[in-house]
């Protein structure tokens, strides 16, 4: 069974909210800028991402939760499962004193930006990183020393059955770059942040920023940053090729190419 299936995207389109788009082309919705077409569907809630994946799992039908689309490679024939496009309506930040609610389909850095203009430390790291909340706790994404895993409190996540659940921090195995949520969609996150001097944040912020405009090409179509360091922090280490980048600079491939690909 395939979403491309006319039916089926009618069937889901009676039964949300929000929009579904019949062969969309996925490139729109990567930053490689590749991607064939697919059914994708744009939840306005979280009912309807949990309806959405409940439809597809009755229906035999396979299923993509996709974020802001950096570190995912689509094939050019397209996908035959539905895609499941977490964006606006999933994206809200609150705050309850230093504990902070942030719905996955929140940009990273926006979330960075937010929460530390208004004094807190935690998720300021994220400023330059192109992925969305969702995104980076399933992936457990970091940068500079830090990762999703050293702030979040729960996530609230849904399953292939379209049913939620709220994990705490102590049931969400996280390792480097992985959640262990596989096979189910992260909806928001709880997330513990610290008061910071607003003066150093911004420092901070501008730093790392201006540091990550420098190393990546965002005017071009990349994908932010895909490889995994071999092991620990890289931020700012300077003795020997320890990260990937170093690495790949110390063989002598920074600027390699394969066909159009760089």
């Amino acid at each position: 069974m395939s979403a491309r299936d006319p039916w089926f995207a009618a069937g889901v389109r009676a039964g949300i909210r929000g929009e579904v788009r019949e062969s969309e082309p996925l490139a729109r919705y990567s930053t490689y800028r590749i991607g064939g077409p697919a059914t994708v569907v744009l939840p306005s809630s979280a009912e309807d991402l949990a309806t959405a994946v409940r439809m597809a799992h009755e229906a035999g039908v396979p299923w993509f939760a996709l974020g802001l689309g950096s570190n995912i490679l689509l094939p050019d024939e397209g996908l035959d499962a539905l895609v499941v496009r977490v964006g606006k309506g999933l994206d809200r930040l609150e705050a309850e004193g230093d504990r902070w609610i942030v719905g996955a389909g929140l940009p990273a850095p926006l979330a960075a930006r937010r929460t530390a203009a208004a004094g807190f430390a935690g998720l300021h790291i994220f400023v330059g990183v192109p992925g969305s909340v969702g995104g980076g706790v399933f992936m457990n994404a970091g940068c500079h020393g830090g990762d999703w895993s050293e702030v979040v409190e729960s996530v609230t996540v849904v399953d292939e059955t379209g049913g939620d659940s709220v994990l705490p921090r102590s049931e969400v195995p996280f390792t480097y770059r992985r959640s262990g949520l596989d096979g189910r969609v992260v909806v928001e996150t709880a997330v513990r942040l610290r008061r910071e001097e607003q003066h150093r944040l911004d420092e901070e912020i501008t730093e790392m920023f201006e540091w990550r405009q420098g190393g990546t090409p965002f005017n071009q179509p990349c994908c932010g940053s895909v490889f995994k360091n071999p092991s620990g922090p890289s931020w700012k280490r300077d003795a020997g090729p320890r990260t990937a980048g170093q690495l790949i600079e110390a063989a002598g491939l920074k600027g390699f190419r394969v066909g159009a690909a760089e």
